[in-house]
């Protein structure tokens, strides 16, 4: 049954929300002050609606540029003027520290798109009446919206969508769903395989032989070795690192480049750094420029490959790199006395054990990196009751059109 409502605001994760019968209502792809009419939406949460019409369009919203906006779930956001989506994504940012009773400066929001995503992960499923569909995930659904371009993506995924379908056709007939994450590398796409289970032999041999007909870097399955034509690598400041398969990346070359240039900034007087996170060495490879690293991660493969990377490059201060989950066994303030500044970049659910024993440390200066506002909020809440100052916080858009935000930020001793 469709209802019309006003919309009040755009909250944190995109959607415009709505007061009906003093509750709040989810609906996406609205925007503040519009006049909207509305469904419910089966099998979901019955705070969530789905847009009909817009009845009273907003002055700030414009026309979106992809023909799979609404129905992809890649993208929240792309019928709202830059300005006003800029602004809210900063004010996002502002709100979430308020609430964990944190006043600092928050800068300007930086664009870091660049040429767009250089890692998809695109799913592969069989459809209705066994009709193959590889593309995204739809907006809060579990079904396949078949794309055969996206306009985010970075020029090197060129040929990406395409090689998905090619590998796509002949495993789907194991009966299983796949992921297919593609990365773009200074050699082409790396392609690692998820889902398909162990592979006869004839399956691998047409693998290969799709891999070398694309043109394909690498062809991995599970991280398991199909075919590499030439090994996959990307430039990390002076350094060429070869990337283990599957290996996770920062979305956007821009991003990285951002993310750095703002850790190396804040890390400039420092001569012995621990990089905690490191993943394979964004931030380690070109910190290393000018001071000695130590560099953790619970990813034994990033590990291996930032470490082969450091030791292949001329130039370099030492680094010297070891697998170990910082959950579990976080650096403890005796380990980090020999340090003049640490950098933590976790993964979204942030590094509250970490933080404790840094918040109990004596480094002069921690640089925290997150992809989580509310997680970076938790923990730094943390190291400034652990007597640290927050001297601010940068915001960083890299997943443009997206509600999530990248946050860089200074504490000090």
């Amino acid at each position: 049954m469709a209802e019309h409502l006003v919309i009040d605001h755009v909250g944190h994760l995109g959607d415009g929300i709505a007061f009906a019968d003093g509750q709040a209502v989810y609906v996406p792809y609205t925007l503040g002050g519009e006049t909207v009419e509305v469904a419910p939406v089966p099998g979901h949460h019955p705070d969530r609606r789905r847009l009909l019409a817009v009845e009273r369009a907003s002055p700030e919203r414009i026309a979106p540029f992809c023909q799979h906006f609404g129905t992809c779930g890649g993208c929240a956001i792309q019928h709202w003027q830059s300005e006003r989506y800029r602004a809210w994504k900063r004010e996002a940012v502002i709100a979430t520290l308020a609430q964990a009773g944190i006043a600092c400066e928050v800068y300007p929001l930086i664009d870091a798109h660049g040429l767009g995503r250089r890692r998809i992960t695109l799913h592969a499923r069989m459809g209705t009446h066994d009709v193959l569909k590889v593309g995204f995930a739809a907006a809060n659904s579990h079904d396949i919206i078949p794309v055969d371009r996206c306009p985010i993506l970075d020029p090197g995924l060129g040929g990406a969508l395409d090689a998905a379908w090619a590998i796509a056709e002949p495993l789907i007939s194991i009966g299983k769903p796949l992921d297919i994450q593609i990365t773009t590398t200074d050699n082409g796409l790396d392609v690692d395989v998820r889902g398909s289970g162990p592979l006869p032999a004839t399956m691998i041999a047409t693998l290969s032989r799709i891999a070398e007909q694309r043109g394909l870097a690498r062809l991995t399955r599970h991280g398991e070795l199909v075919l590499m034509r030439t090994p996959p690598t990307i430039a990390i400041g002076a350094a060429r690192l070869t990337l283990p398969p599957g290996s996770f990346l920062q979305a956007t070359v821009a991003g990285e480049e951002t993310l750095a240039a703002l850790v190396s900034e804040h890390c400039r007087r420092a001569k012995h750094v621990a990089d905690l996170f490191c993943g394979v060495g964004p931030f380690a490879l070109r910190l290393a420029a000018k001071a000695r690293i130590s560099a953790f991660d619970s990813d034994a493969g990033a590990v291996t490959a930032l470490q082969k990377a450091a030791t292949s490059t001329s130039g370099l201060k030492p680094i010297k790199a070891e697998a170990r989950d910082l959950f579990r066994r976080p650096l403890m303030p005796q380990e980090l006395r020999d340090y003049d500044a640490v950098v933590f970049d976790p993964p979204r659910q942030g590094a509250q054990a970490q933080a404790q024993q840094l918040a109990a440390s004596k480094i002069p200066v921690v640089v925290a990196v997150s992809c989580n506002v509310a997680t970076f909020a938790r923990d730094a809440r943390i190291l400034i009751d652990g007597g640290y100052e927050i001297e601010g916080v940068t915001p960083v858009d890299q997943f443009r059109y997206t509600p999530h935000v990248e946050l860089v930020a200074r504490f000090k001793r």
